[in-house]
């Protein structure tokens, strides 16, 4: 039995996949990687096999035709044999001392019977062009060195979300839950960190700085102009999570002000680059993301509404529009992402 499933999307990733899969390589036999060849059309299929056939006990291969990111991460879930299950990016890496720590917790939790359902650990935004790293970590949020659940959760900063990068969940858990991302749609990583949310009864957060999350390739989906050319796969992504719950039934309620916080977050987010895209569609885009949130469920509505962000991002006048803009620019800055 693996302790831990690393599932690695390949798409051309003949560039970097390495330096991913070597960092992986830290956790010995406790860990199977899974390398998912999403239909790859440069050297990353025949690099995989031969990493595989490397390490033919650590090391697997799925090939697959081309599906995009949900798709690869489906795959690798599907034939995921560990514990516990975590997502590493072709392009982004994991810290060698960090992994090593998470591993020796994963194993207590094991040999212990705890079953945590979601292990969290810190993330850094890293840009080398810049030589510029930012860590997003969770202290003040998370109690540390101990099994919560979300009524021991405390109040999370704008920068403090639960992302693709900061979790680790159990495998069983996922599978359960039924989670399964849209095919041939970027952005997917949100609802993989959103929609299993309710079916996490237990979490832990060793706060090491784990997953280093690259920022700097022109082609990268994060990138701002690569994003506003994608932008109706943002508002495809939202309108998923919308159908997801219904909020106002979460009985958690910290768990529920977080995922109104979350689905707040990914509305502005496509707000303010339909803004900065400018045009009477992409306003008319906006429009019709917030009436569609707000016909599905107006309670719901008024739960996003609420918070602080909401608001500004529903402003039509132009002058309100660019202080949207300013505001996000600002926050870019500050906190590292894109």
């Amino acid at each position: 039995m693996k302790l831990l499933t690393v599932a690695i999307p390949c798409y051309n990733s003949q560039d970097y996949m390495e330096h991913a899969v070597e960092t992986a390589l830290v956790g010995g036999e406790d860990v199977e990687i899974l390398l998912v060849d999403d239909g790859s059309t440069d050297r990353t299929a025949e690099m995989a096999d031969q990493m595989a056939a490397e390490h033919p006990s650590v090391i697997r291969v799925i090939h697959k035709e081309n599906g995009g990111h949900g798709s690869a991460v489906n795959a690798g879930l599907a034939d995921a044999k560990g514990v516990y299950f975590k997502v590493l990016d072709s392009d982004d890496w994991l810290d060698r001392e960090a992994f090593l720590k998470v591993l020796d917790v994963l194993h207590d939790f094991v040999q212990e019977g705890h079953g945590v359902d979601m292990l969290l650990a810190n993330y850094v935004y890293e840009k080398p062009s810049l030589h510029k790293h930012k860590a997003i970590r969770y202290d003040g949020v998370f109690p540390e060195r101990t099994v919560f659940g979300w009524s021991d959760v405390k109040r999370f900063k704008i920068s403090q979300n639960i992302l693709m990068h900061s979790v680790i969940y159990r495998t069983k858990l996922l599978k359960d839950c039924g989670l399964q991302l849209p095919e041939h749609t970027f952005y997917v990583d949100n609802i993989f960190v959103y929609n299993p949310l309710p079916s996490v009864k237990t979490m832990y957060y060793l706060n090491v700085d784990l997953y280093r999350y690259f920022i700097g390739r022109e082609d990268q989906s994060v990138n701002e102009k690569v994003m506003i050319s994608r932008i109706d796969q943002q508002i495809k992504v939202n309108k998923l999570m919308i159908d997801a719950y219904d909020l106002e039934k979460i009985k958690n309620k910290k768990l529920r002000d977080y995922m109104v916080k979350y689905l707040t977050m990914m509305m502005t987010i496509s707000s303010v680059f339909l803004i900065k895209e400018g045009t009477e569609e992409s306003l008319a885009k906006r429009a019709e993301l917030w009436d569609y949130l707000k016909q599905h469920n107006r309670i719901m509505y008024r739960m996003v509404n609420k918070m602080a962000l909401s608001k500004p991002m529903q402003i039509r006048n132009r002058a309100g529009q660019k202080i949207v803009v300013w505001g996000y620019s600002l926050s870019q800055k500050i906190y590292g992402f894109n």
